[in-house]
């Protein structure tokens, strides 16, 4: 089946169960212009997320990479008034970028934009003891999947989930040959919650206007 049948079939799920509003479309149109990779979440995979929210119930969010904030926008949507989201990104001008089309979506008081390596920032947060978190969504750097997944269940508590994206590498991630620095970290991920004591998890394949991919879902367990 080729792409263009994928993409279609995206677009009218995406028409029919996940419309774009005004601050979602301009969330999309000022990060085209400020520059930023088009590699967001696309519409149908952030309403998953805004739903999965919803569903846990979810009051604490955890996001690491936040790029322009278009899956910061889904996520925090599913929180409650009272409700927290923090997003963590590494490039300043992409934060940037993020602030403003969360504010422009009128979540500024819900959403925190924390600047820096993220691995510097989760130690903050543990020392902050700002946890524990009631849903984590892991998209940044793919070699340091293996650090951000061990980092949730540290900050997660009994019942939280955790959802990493990009893990199939377009299929390499299949190939234990492979000497690309991403399709290891992920194989190492994938391996290190098969074997966690307190995660339970699935993954699952993806197609569409984002290609060929897919996530991960882990449950802490009690």
């Amino acid at each position: 089946m080729s792409n263009d049948r994928w993409n279609a079939v995206d677009t009218y799920f995406n028409e029919q169960l996940a419309p774009a509003d005004e601050a979602l479309s301009a969330a999309v149109a000022a990060s085209d212009a400020a520059g930023l990779p088009q590699i967001a979440v696309a519409a149908n995979q952030g309403k998953l997320l805004h739903l999965l929210a919803l569903a846990q119930g979810a009051r604490k969010i955890l996001e690491i990479g936040t790029l322009g904030g278009y899956s910061t926008i889904w996520l925090a949507r599913a929180l409650p008034a009272d409700g927290q989201l923090i997003s963590l990104e590494y490039d300043p001008a992409h934060a940037d970028v993020a602030r403003a089309n969360v504010a422009r979506a009128g979540l500024d008081k819900t959403v925190e934009v924390r600047v820096g390596a993220a691995l510097d920032t989760l130690a903050q947060l543990e020392a902050e003891d700002a946890g524990p978190f009631d849903f984590f969504f892991i998209d940044a750097d793919k070699v340091n999947n293996p650090n951000y997944v061990e980092w949730a269940v540290e900050l997660s508590r009994p019942g939280s989930l955790i959802v990493v994206d990009n893990v199939v590498r377009d299929g390499t991630v299949a190939d234990a040959t492979s000497e690309d620095p991403s399709v290891l970290a992920t194989r190492r991920m994938i391996e290190l919650v098969g074997e966690h004591p307190r995660l339970s998890a699935t993954a699952v394949q993806t197609v569409g206007l984002r290609g060929y991919d897919g996530f991960l879902l882990a449950r802490v367990q009690d």
